[in-house]
Order: C-alpha cells, then sequence, then structure tokens
C-alpha cells in the first residue's frame, strides 16, 4: 500500500483542505496561490499514474484512490468558483461537469459489477475533458485578467475552456451511455 504513486496521490488529498482554506485567506495573492496549489495537485495526477506503470507499483489501492482524489478536488474547485463568480455561466457548466461525474462514476461501478468494466474504460474524449477542466478550474480560480498591467486573458480563457470542458462532459457521457446502453435495456442483471 506504501508505494511511492500511493503516497503521491495521498498527498493530493491532504492538499484539498489547504486548497480550499488558502483560497479564503483574506490575503492579496490567495486566489493565486490557491490556483498553483490546484495546478500541483493536477500534475501529481499524472505523476502518481506515470510512476505507477514505470516502477510497476500499481495496486488496488492506488487505483479507488486516485479518481476520488480528483473527483474531490475538482469537485471542491467547481463549488469554489460557483460561490466566487456566483454567476449561471458558471454555475451552469459546474453543475453539468458534476453531474457528468456522478453519472460515470455509477455508470462505472454498475459495468463493473457486471464484469463489463472494459466497455466503459475511460476514453480519449474523457482524457481531453479532463484536461479541457482542470485548465479551465486553473483560470478561474487565480482570477488573473491581468497581470503587471497586461491583459493575460486566464480567466477568459478559463470560461471558454469550462465551456469546452462541458461539451465534451456531455459528449463522453453520451457515449459511455451508448456503449453500455445494451447492458442498461438487459433484463438480466448479474451481481457480483
Amino acid at each position: 500500500m506504501w508505494t511511492i504513486p500511493n503516497i503521491i496521490t495521498m498527498l493530493r488529498v491532504i492538499l484539498i483542505p489547504v486548497f480550499v482554506v488558502v483560497y479564503y485567506l483574506d490575503w492579496k495573492w490567495a486566489h493565486q496561490m490557491a490556483a498553483f496549489i490546484f495546478w500541483l495537485a493536477a500534475i501529481t495526477d499524472w505523476i502518481d499514474g506515470y510512476l505507477a506503470r514505470k516502477l510497476q507499483q500499481s495496486t488496488a489501492f492506488g487505483a479507488f484512490l486516485d479518481p476520488v482524489a480528483d473527483k474531490l478536488i475538482v469537485a471542491a474547485a467547481l463549488l469554489m468558483i460557483t460561490d466566487s463568480y456566483n454567476t449561471p455561466w458558471i454555475t451552469i457548466p459546474a453543475i453539468l461537469l458534476m453531474s457528468r461525474e456522478i453519472y460515470v462514476s455509477a455508470l462505472r461501478e454498475w459495468m463493473g459489477s457486471q464484469g463489463k468494466s472494459d466497455t466503459v474504460k475511460v476514453s480519449f474524449v474523457g482524457k481531453a475533458k479532463t484536461m479541457a477542466q482542470m485548465l479551465a478550474l486553473i483560470g478561474l480560480l487565480s482570477e488573473l485578467e491581468y497581470f503587471m498591467g497586461f491583459r493575460i486573458f486566464w480567466v477568459s480563457l478559463g470560461y471558454a475552456l469550462l465551456y469546452f470542458a462541458a461539451f465534451l462532459s456531455v459528449w463522453s457521457m453520451l457515449t459511455y451511455t451508448t456503449a453500455a446502453w445494451k447492458d442498461l435495456s438487459s433484463e438480466k442483471t448479474t451481481i457480483k
């Protein structure tokens, strides 16, 4: 259980409350520091997966905890930007993204109980959604549109990527549902 990838994943879980507390500090650069912590957590997601494969240290615990850690920090970030921006233009795509995560997680769990988890394994569209979502959240959390008098468009890019991620989210959800439809519409259910 105490492999390097698992320790990195647990570090990501520990970063969640740190990320939230820093975001709400009454400090000039609090949002930018929180965005950096979120970026660091996103990078550790790639690092722990890479190391698990490279060092051949994949474990059942890591396979369970990794997606949980991802969903927890993304859900926290989505709730925080919804609170900070307080506009339906952020709230609607945030709800779509969170709803998709719950739906696809439940679908994967159910398909796994049927012995057919390969039917709904992570696709390219799902990976693209995750990348767009992470970049959107970094931009929106940072609240940096201008830096040292120059317009850097991070918030504008964050908005655009949030909508792109929401689009990919719905697309991937429909793709996974279509792939699983034969089993979902079957009258037989196998509980394992």
